[in-house]
């Protein structure tokens, strides 16, 4: 019986979301196959974790197409951001504290396009004068991210409801990134 790849990095991602330190054996048990099933599609943690990457990277660009940035206003694309992220929430929130993949020369480029693009969103939302400009798109980047990340821990520990992880991310997010009308 052949092994399903993406089923087992789904099923490696939902265990170390929750459990960062997880080991390949703990990974193999989750993922349903023997370890040296695993050891010959992924040489070491290293290689899943990588495998992993790949995998949030083609996800998070799925959700960012699927969310249409270009259409509407700002704050309903970013509404559509995050509602197209959630179902990767879990495998994001892990990524992102993953340290490994941002030390040295070996950063994926798909990184920096994915942050390119969610970065270019929030400088053409400051240039409609809809988001804040005293706040760089950079940073406006990094803490969505984090806010996905958090309300995904959040859900996964049971503190807010998985119906909730839209809105309460989305409208954080947008609370603190709105441009203000003084009148």
């Amino acid at each position: 019986m052949a092994m399903d790849r993406e089923q087992v990095l789904r099923d490696a991602a939902a265990l170390l979301s929750r459990k960062s330190t997880a080991t390949m054996d703990e990974v193999a048990r989750a993922a349903g196959v023997g370890r040296a099933t695993l050891h010959r599609h992924f040489a070491g943690r290293d290689a899943l974790v990588r495998a992993l990457e790949e995998l949030g990277i083609q996800e998070l660009e799925t959700a960012l197409a699927r969310a249409r940035l270009d259409e509407g206003g700002g704050a309903d694309a970013l509404r559509r951001l995050v509602a197209e992220a959630q179902p990767s929430a879990d495998l994001l929130a892990f990524l992102y504290t993953e340290n490994q993949l941002f030390e040295g020369d070996q950063v994926n480029a798909g990184w920096a396009r994915l942050d390119a693009r969610i970065s270019d969103f929030f400088r053409q939302g400051q240039e409609r004068g809809e988001f804040r400009i005293d706040l760089s798109p950079a940073w406006l980047t990094e803490a969505l991210y984090a806010l996905i990340g958090a309300c995904a821990w959040a859900v996964m520990d049971g503190r807010v409801a998985k119906n909730d992880f839209s809105l309460m991310t989305a409208e954080l997010i947008l609370g603190g990134v709105r441009r203000s009308v003084e009148t």
